[in-house]
């Protein structure tokens, strides 16, 4: 499972990305320090899944300071369309008549 998603980081404001970041950094370089003084990590893939959720991150801050990528908007409310009178039931009259 990703550490976050695409749609949960762009609908994060400018400062909890900032922070976000700050935070998966630092849990990077604690695990690298560990990693480098000869320990054994508990999940060596959560390495991966930090570098990636870093460079979304940053991917997308690139994205909104470029005006690439904009905030998301609410979707619209979908509009309930009128329902069409059934046809069958015209149909079957008019051949009625015409079989008369």
């Amino acid at each position: 499972m990703p550490i976050m998603r695409i749609k949960d980081i762009v609908a994060m404001s400018a400062e909890d990305r900032e922070q976000r970041l700050y935070d998966l950094r630092a849990e990077l370089a604690r695990i690298k320090t560990m990693i480098n003084a000869g320990g054994a990590v508990d999940d060596p893939t959560r390495i991966r899944g930090l570098r990636k959720a870093i460079a979304q991150i940053l991917t997308i801050q690139n994205e909104t300071k470029l005006g690439i990528r904009e905030a998301p908007k609410e979707p619209a409310k979908k509009e309930k369309k009128a329902k069409k009178p059934k046809a069958k039931k015209e149909t079957k009259k008019k051949t009625e008549e015409a079989s008369q």
